[in-house]
Order: C-alpha cells, then sequence, then structure tokens
C-alpha cells in the first residue's frame, strides 16, 4: 500500500510539473493601434502559430506613449514589447532600456539586417547596435479629391506640383457654402505637427537641426495664408492626422496632407474618386524632401521573456508582404508586396520613399520636436512672427545638440 502511495505522489508530481511546463507565456505588448488595426489583427494569428506564448495587448494613445512608457521603465512594469514610433528608439536605446537585438538578429533565420531600407534601419540603431525591428514605413503624399477637382475644372490628371499650384487648387476647391475647404493637414501641438512640416521645411532647404532660416519662414508663412484665408480649417491646430484625413473622406476637404495608413479606412469611407501626388516642391526643380513614418517594434530591456518576444518580432516582420493591403504600411525591406491594392496610389507612396528622411535620431528628440511644434504654433496663432517664432525653435534645439 505504501509503495501505491508513493507511486500516486510521484504520478501526480510529475503531472503537476507537466502542467506547469506547458502554462503559455503572456507577453504584454503596448501599441498606439486601435482594435481594428495591425497587432490586433495579428494576434489571433499569432497564438494559432504559437500556442504555447499568449499577448496581452493594450493601446496607448501616440501622443502619450512615451511618458507613458518611461514612467513603466522607472517603476519596474514596463510591457515586454511596444511600439515606439522611430525618432525616439534613440531616446530609450541611449538610457539602456531597450533590449540588444542584434546577437538575436545574426541568428535569425527570418529577420536579414542588410535587406532592411537603410532609413529604417538606421532609426532602430544606436550606438552601432539595433534595438527595433520596423514593421513597416510610411511616408506624406497629398490625396485629392479628383471628383472635386473635375466639378471646379480642374484637370485630375494633373494635381499641384508647387507651392503656388497648391494655393491656387486650394483657392479654387474652396466652397464655404457646402463646407469644403480647399485642402486639411495637421499642425496640431504634438510629433504629429512636426512630422507634418519638416518636409517642407527640408524642401525649403532647413532640417530638424536648422529651423531658423529663409525657407523656414516661408514654410510659415504658406501655412498661414492657407489658415488666415480659410482655405484651411482652423482645427487644423489642433486636430492630428487621423481627424484632419476623416475630414477629407467626409467630403468636407477637397484635399489632404497624410501618409498610406489612412487607406483601409479611406476605402470604406470616402465615396468619390480619390488619388495620391508626390507633396509640391516650392518650386520647379527644387529638391524633394517627405517625412520617414511608422513605428518600430522593440524588445524592453527588463522583459523575463526575451526569447519568446523574439520570436514575435519575426512572426511580425514575415507579415511585411502584406502590410500594404492590410494596414496601408508600406513595406520597411526589400521584400514585394503582394499584388498591392490601388497600385497608383501605391506607386506614389513608393516614389515618395525615396525622398523620406528620419527625424533624428536623436537621443532628446522629444525636446528638439517641441521647440518645433511649438514654434509652428505660435506663428500660426500670430502669438509671433514666423521669424521669431523659429529663432526661438533654434536657440532650444542647439542646447539640446549642445552647440
Amino acid at each position: 500500500m505504501k509503495s501505491i502511495s508513493h507511486w500516486i505522489a510521484a504520478a501526480a508530481l510529475m503531472l503537476s510539473g507537466t502542467a506547469a511546463h506547458a502554462e503559455p507565456v503572456t507577453l504584454d505588448i503596448w501599441t498606439i493601434d486601435r482594435p481594428d488595426q495591425y497587432i490586433y489583427l495579428l494576434k489571433d494569428e499569432f497564438e494559432q502559430a504559437h500556442p504555447d506564448i499568449k499577448l496581452n495587448v493594450k493601446t496607448v494613445q501616440f501622443r502619450d506613449m512615451v511618458n507613458d512608457l518611461a514612467r513603466a521603465t522607472a517603476t519596474g512594469e514596463s510591457p515586454d514589447v511596444t511600439y515606439i514610433d522611430n525618432p525616439e528608439v534613440a531616446l530609450f536605446a541611449s538610457r539602456g532600456l531597450l533590449l540588444d537585438l542584434s546577437p538575436m538578429l545574426a541568428e535569425s533565420k527570418v529577420i536579414k539586417k542588410d535587406d532592411i531600407f537603410p532609413g529604417p534601419l538606421s532609426s532602430v540603431t544606436w550606438d552601432s547596435k539595433i534595438y527595433g525591428v520596423p514593421r513597416g514605413a510610411n511616408t506624406l503624399a497629398l490625396y485629392y479629391n479628383a471628383d472635386m477637382f473635375k466639378a471646379k475644372g480642374l484637370d485630375p490628371d494633373k494635381p499641384p506640383r508647387t507651392w503656388d499650384e497648391l494655393y491656387a487648387a486650394a483657392r479654387a476647391l474652396n466652397d464655404p457654402a457646402k463646407n469644403i475647404y480647399g485642402m486639411a493637414f495637421s499642425a496640431v501641438a504634438t510629433e504629429e505637427g512636426t512630422f507634418q512640416f519638416l518636409p517642407w521645411l527640408q524642401m525649403a532647404g532647413g532640417d530638424y537641426n536648422k529651423v531658423d532660416t529663409d525657407g523656414g519662414v516661408k514654410v510659415l508663412q504658406f501655412w498661414s495664408k492657407l489658415l488666415d484665408e480659410k482655405l484651411a480649417s482652423p482645427d487644423t491646430l489642433i486636430r492630428g492626422q487621423y481627424d484632419s484625413t476623416g475630414t477629407f473622406n467626409a467630403g468636407n476637404a477637397a484635399m489632404a496632407i497624410s501618409g498610406p495608413w489612412e487607406l483601409p479606412r479611406m476605402s470604406k469611407e470616402a465615396k468619390f474618386d480619390f488619388r495620391a501626388a508626390l507633396l509640391p516642391v516650392p518650386h520647379e526643380g527644387a529638391t524633394r524632401a517627405s517625412a520617414l513614418g511608422e513605428g518600430d517594434n522593440v524588445i524592453l530591456a527588463n522583459s523575463k521573456h526575451p526569447k519568446e518576444a523574439f520570436i514575435l518580432l519575426e512572426f511580425l516582420y514575415g507579415k511585411m508582404p502584406d502590410v500594404w493591403n492590410r494596414f496601408g504600411f508600406l513595406p520597411a525591406a526589400r521584400i514585394q508586396s503582394n499584388n498591392p491594392k490601388i497600385p497608383a496610389i501605391y506607386a506614389v507612396f513608393e516614389e515618395s520613399m525615396k525622398y523620406a528622411r528620419n527625424r533624428g535620431p536623436h537621443p532628446e528628440w522629444p525636446k528638439i520636436s517641441k521647440a518645433i511644434y511649438t514654434a509652428i504654433q505660435s506663428s500660426l496663432t500670430h502669438k509671433s512672427d514666423p521669424k521669431a517664432a523659429l529663432a526661438a525653435a533654434q536657440k532650444q534645439i542647439d542646447v539640446v545638440l549642445k552647440k
């Protein structure tokens, strides 16, 4: 009887050990996605492919991600994996808060570092180490309502190419009686405002470290003209790109500056012939520029499950051929998109990526960005003239850059 009881006890111990070993690992994931986007839509696919790993997904507002993540890392409550906007990888990597993925990437059969385009790769690189994997890429272009172009006698096959042509089109398309603005864009006091402004500044000869320029003044004067003449809505100053593009989708703006991430929603909401063109340049022959957007998937340095977290990053990278059709991202690597939807617009954004420039990278990027979007707001609300606003921003940026 004693031997039987010992056997039962031993068997129970083995079974409990097996059950404990079989318990799936749960990864805490932070994202800016809404429930109908990216990580939420891929969650079930990943868990089916990896039943031993579960994902606990939490949405954090884009504008709150940096501060929330900083607080969480300070209190030891950070997630295993999170989305980080590409200019802010340096901020966290330089402080030792992200896991160096270089050793894992060297062994990976899924992610080939050399296949990642230089821009997205540089956004996840700090001090010669790699701290993230791009989930895709995006940039900016000019969306326009071809039906409105036709109705106003404009040729939809010849969208605006220069700032003068853009202004003329906005005036022609503006229709206050029908609550239609000539164009929509975002000059909000967040990173989104900086994101939209920088390509204009770069095309005019400036950059994030050189904002106090004649070209920068011309950009703010041009934006002010659009707002002051009510060719763009006054809430351009307070709404992000999502809401700005929503105005276009609803038919209340004839043109909009935004990115490919809007296409899945635009395809459902916009009941008209929408098209896209490269961002207009200051004048014929001017240097082109566009913004390098989209974020990166990173693993926090204090994750208790780095192996499983990297398996997730590999899985997400493997979805790169489908990100255009499903999520409106451009591939961030030399990977062919699977039969891209809306090929004409895909071609525009693919071309625009040739001119896309990084924001930074710099470990104090949020301070640089704040100086820029504060200057934009100060100028567009006429609290200061464009030159004074940019001069104040330049002083702040020089302090950050230790000039």
